[in-house]
């Protein structure tokens, strides 16, 4: 393997300057040589590829200016085989480039597509996908050809339904306008795309649940990838399932595999029904207190010692259930390793509270809290004590998941006061300081900007790290294409210093830690340092990632390990969309913990030896409904707030504490 010197060459004027070549002998090579042993290349030599998947030549090239440029690789190689190369841009997603065989080795060929680059330097890699590897290559030419396109279609209007069933709604809309053209549009349900369509003009969502009310919006999108703000949302209830008076059969043979000193994990018989069975209805002491997808469950929340009776029922999509299946009685007992934090008793902090969305707790135990939709943040003591800190300045609403978002507390709180603060304003969303002074915000700092907002997929999440920087998460504000841009600060991980400049050990030389992200929210550090972090999917995965500088986790190409995703950083876990969407993540002894809001669950995994995530449980299912942050208190338990933002309800959320139990007694969170 050889690898050379980097070349980078500045263009003073795309528009009218001279196309550039770029040497592939200049450029950074892994598996492959240069060698000059073939006549007709025009530098010192041309790159022999080796004959293996994944070798590859790196080009480092300079745009004076964002815009489309033409790429022509200058080839030979006489193997009688095509030999295509996966070439990305900055990281991004590959595509394919065909390198047809030439007649002779020394009879050189022309092979050419265009990309988008950035303004400033560019990294383009052309990757070999065969076991022949790639051809010889002899240089790169780099050619200007329109400026990039960066304005986004208007919203469309006029969003209306037209029609419904038990299983789909119809939806119509005005068209939208763009500078070059609309090429599409784009349904979403509450965040999460349910279908899409070209340029025209009505679409038709299927396979919803019967008698469910969905908040639709629409998007329109150019050829660029730009994407338009949110449409006006209309709200839509199916139509009621088909008659069906049959009931599920009754589930069998429950059971307690374990417990622990604070849950109880039940499992039982599948039942069967004539249409499907949706799910399982669970009753502790002849009261229903949780919800299960499957034939089994985890019941936390209870007392060591304490002897509890439970049994459990089908249901299905008509609302019928079955009759209750056989009782079993079961007693908490302490059990398992040392240190596991295990949920027991659940307490209720505050109530009465609309999307409580960021927690950050002060040095003497107590917590702030923020409301996403009135911009408002509330000190709540360990006792339950409530006090309004003050409205934070300048934040405006979406109509879904901007607002006012996350909170953290600075590390040197008791000499500063200083509260970070990730909201939405009118220009997008934006990263801001506050000073608390005797139980009241003050001087409003911005530290961040530049941050495109849209409906959904705004991120959030504030967490200062081991090394003293903020880091934040951000939605790729419904454009995909921003994840993939590394000048974007959208779709990623940042890193700030706290006096929001960037720190000089960034990746990117901006505020950009890592890349290729849908919506990230969770987000927290283990005991070893390392960041975690959660993620919404867009269909079908949600994931749970692992973060590295710089690294690239695959939006929009991968979804979870679903789609394109050679190259790019395979996460942790993954979930169906509709078991998690996972918002808070929390780490406890090297257990992480994960709040969801469609699963309305909380999951907890250990983090193992080699940094995957093992011992799936889950608590809670359908006790507290959606769920959104969790955080770690002084004394190692959880705090946890419930999101019923979907229910056109206003105050009807709560902040809950949950007391960790450890297996051979309390251990604090170590960060």
């Amino acid at each position: 393997m050889l690898t050379a010197s980097v070349l980078t060459l500045s263009v003073v004027s795309p528009a009218s300057a001279a196309p550039v070549d770029y040497q592939s002998e200049d450029a950074v090579v892994s598996q492959g040589v240069v060698e000059s042993n073939w006549s007709g290349y025009t530098g010192r030599g041309f790159v022999n590829y080796d004959n293996v998947v994944g070798s590859y030549v790196e080009y480092t090239v300079s745009a004076a200016q964002a815009g489309t440029y033409s790429l022509v690789f200058r080839y030979a190689h006489g193997s009688g085989v095509d030999r295509p190369l996966n070439l990305s841009v900055n990281g991004g997603t590959p595509k394919s480039l065909s390198f047809p065989a030439t007649p002779t080795w020394d009879t050189w060929a022309t092979a050419s597509t265009t990309v988008v680059l950035a303004a400033g330097s560019n990294k383009i890699r052309g990757t070999a996908t065969t076991a022949q590897g790639g051809p010889n290559a002899d240089k790169l030419t780099v050619d200007f050809v329109a400026p990039a396109d960066t304005q986004a279609p208007s919203a469309p209007t006029g969003l209306r339904s037209t029609g419904k069933s038990s299983t789909t709604v119809s939806l119509a809309w005005n068209a939208a306008s763009d500078n070059v053209g609309v090429v599409g549009y784009d349904i979403y349900q509450h965040g999460q795309l349910v279908t899409s369509v070209g340029n025209v003009l009505q679409g038709t969502a299927s396979g919803l649940i019967p008698n469910t009310e969905y908040d639709w919006t629409v998007f329109a999108k150019d050829a660029a990838g730009n994407v338009s703000l949110a449409s006006n949302n209309v709200l839509v209830r199916t139509d009621p399932a088909p008659a069906d008076t049959v009931a599920p059969s009754v589930p069998g043979s429950l059971r307690s595999p374990s417990k622990t000193a604070t849950s109880v994990d039940l499992a039982w018989t599948a039942s069967t029904d004539n249409v499907a069975v949706v799910g399982y209805d669970i009753f502790r002491d002849g009261v229903q207190t949780g919800t299960s997808d499957g034939p089994s469950s985890t019941v936390a929340g209870l007392t060591t010692g304490r002897q509890y009776l439970f049994r459990v029922r089908a249901r299905d999509a008509a609302g019928n259930v079955s009759a209750l299946g056989n009782e079993i009685a079961v007693t908490p007992s302490a059990s398992g390793p040392a240190g596991v934090p295990n949920p027991g008793a659940v307490t209720t902090l505050a109530s009465g509270v609309d999307v409580p969305w960021g927690i950050a707790f002060l040095p003497d135990g107590s917590a702030l809290f923020s409301e996403r939709e009135f911009f408002t943040v509330y000190r709540l003591t360990e006792g339950g004590q409530r006090t309004n800190v003050g409205n934070v300045p300048n934040v405006v609403g979406t109509g879904g998941e901007g607002g006012l978002l996350g909170l953290e507390v600075g590390p040197n709180f008791a000499s500063d006061g200083f509260v970070y603060i990730y909201h939405t304003a009118n220009e997008g969303n934006r990263v801001a300081r506050m000073r608390l002074v005797n139980n009241q915000l003050v001087e409003y700092t911005v530290l961040l900007q530049g941050l495109a907002k849209n409906r959904f997929h705004n991120g959030g999440r504030l967490r200062v790290g081991p090394d003293g920087k903020l880091y934040i998460t951000s939605g790729d504000a419904q454009n995909g294409n921003n994840a993939q841009d590394r000048n974007s600060l959208n779709g990623k991980i940042l890193r700030i210093n706290l006096d929001g400049s960037i720190p000089s050990d960034n990746p990117f030389g901006n505020a950009v830690w890592s890349m290729g992200h849908r919506n990230p929210q969770g987000l927290d550090f283990d005991a070893q340092g390392r960041l975690w972090s959660a993620e919404f999917g867009n269909t079908s995965l949600d994931e749970v990632n692992l973060i590295t500088k710089g690294g690239n986790y695959g939006w929009p190409s991968c979804e979870g390990n679903q789609g394109s995703c050679g190259g790019f950083i395979a996460p942790k876990k993954i979930w169906s969309t509709s078991q998690a969407s996972p918002s808070g993540l929390t780490i406890i002894n090297n257990y992480v913990f994960v709040a969801t809001t469609v699963g309305q669950r909380l999951y907890r995994m250990r983090i193992d030896a080699n940094a995957n995530l093992v011992e799936e449980a889950s608590y809670f299912q359908g006790t507290y409904g959606r769920l959104r942050t969790v955080e770690t208190d002084r004394n190692g338990d959880i705090w946890l707030t419930t999101t019923a933002d979907k229910d056109g309800a206003v105050g009807n959320d709560s902040v809950l504490r949950i007391d960790i139990v450890y297996s051979g007694g309390k251990a604090l969170k170590a960060v």
